[in-house]
């Protein structure tokens, strides 16, 4: 009987040894695919590395292209019951970010994503070139927007003569109802952009500039505005 006791206990004490075995090198393209986070829209050409300690080449967030990254899963977060892989690339250089994508019970998001996000031409031919995000987090929740924070700044893609968006368009992330939105506001006042999205990845973008000068007005016609009262609005919607 001692000796059958004996070998049980042998049995599970292996079983939880090849158990942490498998959690300890569980390769990062595994744990990627088991956290499901293809729901977000993220993808990537390659992944090496443990869970712990990898690395993510050419990682997109939706249409959006992060680059290649450090990534590891944090143990800590696992004991609140969520997944969060924190990435990033901190070479001393203009694209640096940091950042953590998080994906937990009925909830998915970022985190604390600091840094230059490109965005080529996901929200062409609104023109913006990249945001630059401090300290932002946000995620949804169901499909509704649960949480958002954090401050954006978006750079314009080119010039139009008349309108001086050298200092960007800032503003803060928030929730609105089932979207994520960010309030995004020129150093003027003069130019807004607002960005909804959904937790679909439906986006809708809509800049409006305040303006009575006719020539402007020509040129931003030219770009896709059209007039609405003293303002000319230009509004894109798609899919990230």
């Amino acid at each position: 009987m001692m000796g059958l006791t004996l070998s049980r206990r042998m049995r599970i004490l292996l079983i939880l040894v090849l158990l942490l075995g498998l959690l300890l090198f569980l390769p990062m393209r595994v744990a990627l695919g088991l956290a499901g986070l293809e729901r977000l829209g993220v993808a990537a050409r390659d992944v090496r590395g443990t869970v712990w300690s990898g690395g993510i080449d050419q990682l997109m967030l939706g249409n959006m292209p992060l680059g290649s990254v450090r990534a590891g899963l944090s143990p800590i977060s696992l004991l609140m019951g969520r997944a969060r892989f924190d990435v990033a690339r901190t070479n001393g250089l203009p694209d640096d970010i940091r950042g953590a994508i998080t994906v937990g019970f009925g909830r998915i998001g970022i985190d604390d994503v600091t840094g230059a996000v490109p965005l080529g031409r996901t929200f062409a031919p609104l023109p913006v070139s990249s945001l630059m995000m401090e300290d932002v987090s946000g995620y949804f929740s169901g499909d509704r927007c649960g949480h958002a924070e954090g401050r954006v700044r978006a750079r314009p893609a080119g010039q139009f003569p008349g309108l001086n968006l050298s200092q960007g368009l800032s503003g803060f992330a928030a929730c609105d109802g089932d979207a994520l939105v960010l309030p995004l506001v020129s150093q003027s006042g003069l130019e807004k952009i607002t960005l909804r999205v959904w937790r679909s990845g439906r986006y809708v973008a809509e800049m409006r500039i305040e303006t009575t000068d006719a020539t402007l007005a020509g040129t931003l016609g030219q770009a896709g505005f059209v007039a609405s009262g003293d303002a000319q609005l230009l509004k894109v919607e798609g899919t990230l």
